[in-house]
C-alpha cells in the first residue's frame, strides 16, 4: 500500500505553496522539506526535494539523516545555498560510505523581498519554472552538482533568477515523469505540464491534486513503481 506523506502547507508572503510525496512502499527514499532560516525568516523559504537511490532501510535512514543534517545546518551561517549543501555533502560522506547510496536533492531559497528564487542543483531533477505566456516551453533550473554522499569535496554552484507573478515552480523527482503505464509508455513532462495549463489559475494544492490524479489515471492498472514527489510554488 501506498504512504503518502503531505506536510501544512508554509504561509509565506507573495507565494502559493504545496508538496506531497507518494511512497510506493512503507520505507520511501523521497522526501521534501519547508525550512526558515532563522535570519529574517518572514521574507524568506527553504523548499528541499530530495531522492535516495533504491528504497528499503537504508534508504530511508539516508533520508532522514540529510533532512536532520540540513535542517540543523540551516540555523548556522554561512546561510549561502551553496555552502549549505556542501557542508551536508561532507557530512553525509562520512556517514554512508559504508551504505553505498547517494541521494539527489534540489535546494532551493524563495526570497519575497526581491522575489527571487536561488538554488542549488545535487544531481537531481531540474525545477521547472512554467510562465503563462511561454506556456509550451518553460524554463528548466538546471546546474551542475554531483549526488550528496559520492565525494566529500564535491564543489555545489548557486544559481539565482528574478521571479514574477503568475509563474509557476515545480520541483518534482523522477518517480513522476518516469512512472510507466501498461503499454511501457513514461508520462514525461509533457503530461505534467498539460496538467499545469489546464490548473494554473486554481491554488497549488489543486495543481498537485490534478498531477497525482493524472499519473494514478495514466499508471492504471498498474501501480506507481517508484516514490514520486512533487512540490508546487506559485508566484502570486
Amino acid at each position: 500500500e501506498e504512504e503518502r506523506l503531505t506536510k501544512t502547507a508554509p504561509e509565506i508572503h507573495g507565494f502559493d505553496i504545496a508538496g506531497r510525496s507518494i511512497w510506493c512502499d512503507e520505507t520511501g527514499g523521497d522526501y521534501y522539506d519547508f525550512l526558515y532560516p532563522p535570519a529574517n525568516s518572514k521574507d524568506k523559504i527553504g523548499i528541499v526535494v530530495g531522492d535516495v537511490t533504491d528504497h528499503g532501510i537504508s534508504s530511508a535512514l539516508l533520508m532522514t539523516t540529510a533532512r536532520a543534517f540540513l535542517r540543523e545546518r540551516i540555523q548556522t551561517p554561512p546561510t549561502a545555498c551553496a555552502a549549505i549543501i556542501s557542508d551536508v555533502n561532507k557530512r553525509l560522506v562520512q556517514d554512508v560510505e559504508q551504505l553505498n547510496l547517494f541521494m539527489t536533492m534540489f535546494y532551493c531559497e524563495l526570497d519575497t523581498k526581491e522575489k527571487s528564487i536561488r538554488w542549488v542543483k545535487a544531481g537531481h531533477e531540474p525545477a521547472i519554472l512554467w510562465t503563462p505566456t511561454a506556456a509550451d516551453s518553460p524554463e528548466l533550473l538546471s546546474g551542475e552538482g554531483l549526488p550528496l554522499g559520492v565525494m566529500e569535496d564535491a564543489a555545489y554552484k548557486e544559481y539565482q533568477k528574478l521571479i514574477s507573478s503568475g509563474q509557476i515552480i515545480l520541483i518534482g523527482t523522477d518517480g513522476i515523469k518516469e512512472a510507466v503505464n501498461d503499454s511501457g509508455e513514461m508520462f514525461v513532462t509533457q503530461r505534467l505540464l498539460q496538467v499545469i495549463n489546464n490548473m494554473a489559475d486554481q491554488p497549488a494544492v489543486a495543481i498537485l491534486d490534478a498531477v497525482f490524479d493524472s499519473l494514478d489515471r495514466f499508471c492504471q492498472p498498474l501501480k506507481i513503481d517508484d516514490d514520486a514527489t512533487l512540490v508546487t510554488i506559485k508566484v502570486l
